[in-house]
């Protein structure tokens, strides 16, 4: 397995640029590259606060040429969203400027407040990003595709610009039975936020996981996984606490979005509580955010029982400085990643050999067989 770093790109402090934002994300990136992590991801969102970066693949093609070994994933691309037309192309030119490194993250999306300023039915987001995964497989298939489906209707086209390395690797965003099934029939890697829950609540979406994979016919044992989680390295107890703090407000956010429920102030979403509202200090207790020793503890635990193929983090949410983002990248590979290994082994013969490349339906159960 390996680690990751999960660009979310918000902010809480009303009159802050998106410059600097962004400029944040890319030095974070441009760390975790130095650093040997496995996966830099670029969220998407639309519309406020909670997110800014409304394209992952312009973040990914800016940061195609100030990295080096670092894969650049979209985490995720909201596809019913997008015209086929231009996001393919726009795909396969991601890919040609980082030379294959490119990682694709798809999802269905879940906030009602972008589908209506986009004019698109959030009732239909499910099934329009299955017929849309359709296209995108089609596309680069063969030199040729033309598609007629429901909700999409391409004549005979060909992308011009091709995949490096061909189809690349597909990890798919949600948490629900129905993205775990088309990950296991379409040969994806499943990704899920663990949001605040202690390990016993990550192996139940786990055991959900595994149940979907069972019922494609794919060997649950040889599922591959994603997790994201928070994370927060620092000795500094207020740190620490305002870290948790950031934790929940950035569940609160997502969770009024999610329910048609958001709350706005001038520009700016704020926070609300929200059902099943996590406590910080039970936010404290429960992640891996505080010193060397306790973050390394925890991650252990959960990376012992979950056996996760990636685990992509969250080091800056809310109002996180910039500089205790920077510091915990460096303190977990420097620190707290010879800890682990020193319990667990090393981190590259931890989880499954999960395809790197993209394999048809077809032959996706025998591909962890």
């Amino acid at each position: 397995m390996d680690f990751g770093v999960f660009n979310l790109m918000g902010y809480r402090e009303s009159g802050k640029s998106g410059a600097q934002i962004i400029n944040e994300a890319v030095e974070q990136t441009c760390l975790a590259d130095e650093l040997g992590f496995g996966i830099a991801w670029f969220a998407e969102h639309h519309f406020s606060n909670y997110c800014i970066c409304p394209s992952p693949l312009m973040m990914i093609a800016h940061c195609a040429r100030i990295t080096k070994n670092i894969r650049l994933a979209t985490g995720v691309l909201i596809l019913p969203l997008y015209s086929p037309a231009r996001l393919l192309s726009e795909i396969a030119v991601a890919d040609a400027m980082c030379h294959g490194r490119l990682v694709l993250g798809l999802g269905s999306g879940y906030q009602p407040y972008e589908f209506d300023r986009f004019g698109a039915d959030l009732k239909h987001s499910k099934a329009m990003a299955r017929e849309f995964i359709d296209i995108i497989e089609a596309a680069f298939a063969d030199d040729f595709f033309e598609h007629d489906g429901e909700f999409y209707s391409l004549p005979r086209t060909h992308v011009s610009t091709r995949l490096v390395n061909g189809f690349p690797q597909v990890w798919v965003g949600g948490d629900s039975d129905e993205t775990y099934r088309l990950a296991a029939r379409k040969g994806f890697i499943p990704i899920f936020s663990g949001r605040t829950d202690n390990v016993e609540g990550l192996l139940k979406t786990r055991a959900r996981c595994e149940a979907a994979f069972a019922a494609e016919g794919v060997d649950p044992s040889r599922m591959p996984l994603g997790m994201l989680r928070p994370v927060c390295v620092t000795s500094d107890k207020e740190e620490a606490r305002r870290y948790a703090e950031n934790v929940r407000y950035q569940l609160r956010l997502a969770g009024a979005l999610r329910r048609r429920e958001e709350l706005m102030q001038g520009t700016m979403l704020v926070d609300k509580p929200i059902p099943n509202d996590p406590d910080v200090d039970q936010i404290l207790d429960t992640l891996p955010i505080g010193d060397v020793e306790t973050v390394a503890e925890r991650l252990t635990a959960e990376i012992d029982a979950l056996r996760p193929e990636h685990i992509s983090i969250y080091f800056q949410l809310g109002d996180t400085p910039h500089r205790v983002a920077m510091n915990s990248i460096e303190r977990l590979a420097t620190d707290v990643v010879p800890l682990i290994e020193r319990k667990l082994g090393p981190l590259r013969d931890i989880g499954v050999n999960a395809p790197r490349k993209h394999v048809p339906r077809s032959q996706a159960a025998a591909a962890f067989s």
